[in-house]
């Protein structure tokens, strides 16, 4: 097999992985499974997952790790809320959520860009880093938050994660999902056509040759994981959108889903590997399961198992085309 054809295959792999997930379960789990208001319900549910496999697609391209975007998305949903609490009264209008919003994401970006100035200019390898800043951002989330949930008023950000099932029309999506597309062309548009994305392609490949080259590693590694916590960030909003409050306990272990989606949709933990959509199909992939599992009333337990084959098999699949390739 010539590597154009190998290329070809690896980018539509996880897209025909897509269409196989969703094949099964239309013909297993009923009409209820691919009904439109379905088909939304889904790519709402991998809102939250995609935005974040966004973000962390960037930092398992550069041959890193973050394992406290979790942590993360919960202190982003409780300083959203402790703004909108603390300086909203009867009316909270449409300017504050915005505010509040922003807030939230400059708390996840500053933890990104912690974790990137100590990886980048202390040496300590990413997985204690941010193995680390997981414990700190959990802990700043629930000493902000006097350890419980944080209630805010009615406000529009709400509706970012609202399904309409009585609108028929293709873009009556819930307005999450167009965020995450925007981010997706975003980020697609760094990676493929900017310098920056070739950087850091080049550093995930080999970080002593882009050295060499001369690129600045170190500070590249400081934007990477700092974008990848300004989109955690907005994972966060999503995740407040979903839940209607602050709260410093949700999304524990969402950082594993994240990095799963990015795995499946073909990144590789070894570095230099990645694209923008495969890591959002991924995460549809995963919704597709779940929500699947759900309507042909299979266990959570059951669901769990098979999503955890799925990330072996990918991994497996990741190791042995690397293995070919140095072959």
């Amino acid at each position: 097999m010539n590597k154009q054809l190998q290329q070809t295959l690896r980018l539509f792999a996880p897209f025909l992985g897509l269409i196989f997930v969703y094949v099964i379960f239309y013909f297993i789990a009923g009409d209820s499974f691919s009904s439109l208001y379905n088909t939304k319900t889904i790519l709402t549910q991998a809102v939250i997952i995609g935005i974040g496999a966004l973000g962390m697609t960037l930092v398992i391209i550069s041959a890193g790790i973050d394992l406290s975007v979790g942590s993360q998305v919960a202190l982003g949903t409780v300083v959203t809320a402790l703004i909108l609490r603390h300086f909203g009264g009867d009316d909270i209008g449409l300017t504050l959520p915005l505010i509040a919003a922003m807030g939230g994401i400059l708390a996840c970006a500053l933890c990104g860009f912690i974790n990137g100035m100590i990886i980048a200019y202390l040496g300590i390898v990413p997985f204690i880093v941010t193995l680390g800043m997981m414990q700190v951002a959990r802990g700043g989330a629930l000493g902000l938050a006097g350890q419980s949930m944080v209630n805010t008023r009615s406000n529009w950000l709400g509706g970012m994660m609202v399904v309409e099932p009585t609108i028929g029309a293709w873009y009556s999506v819930a307005p999450g999902v167009w965020i995450m597309l925007v981010l997706l062309v975003l980020l697609f548009f760094i990676l493929r056509y900017t310098l920056f994305g070739r950087y850091v392609f080049a550093i995930g490949s080999s970080e002593a040759t882009a050295r060499l080259c001369g690129i600045r590693v170190g500070f590249h590694r400081v934007c990477v994981y700092t974008i990848c916590g300004a989109f955690t960030g907005v994972a966060a909003i999503m995740q407040y959108a979903n839940l209607g409050l602050g709260d410093p306990t949700s999304a524990v272990g969402m950082e594993l889903d994240i990095i799963a989606a990015v795995v499946i949709g073909g990144g590789s933990l070894r570095g230099g590997q990645g694209s923008a959509l495969g890591s959002v199909i991924g995460a549809l992939i995963m919704a597709v399961l779940r929500n699947g599992c759900m309507h042909y009333g299979i266990p959570n337990y059951v669901q769990n198992i098979v999503i955890g084959i799925i990330i072996v098999l990918a991994v497996a699949v990741d190791r042995l085309r690397q293995r070919n390739a140095d072959a």
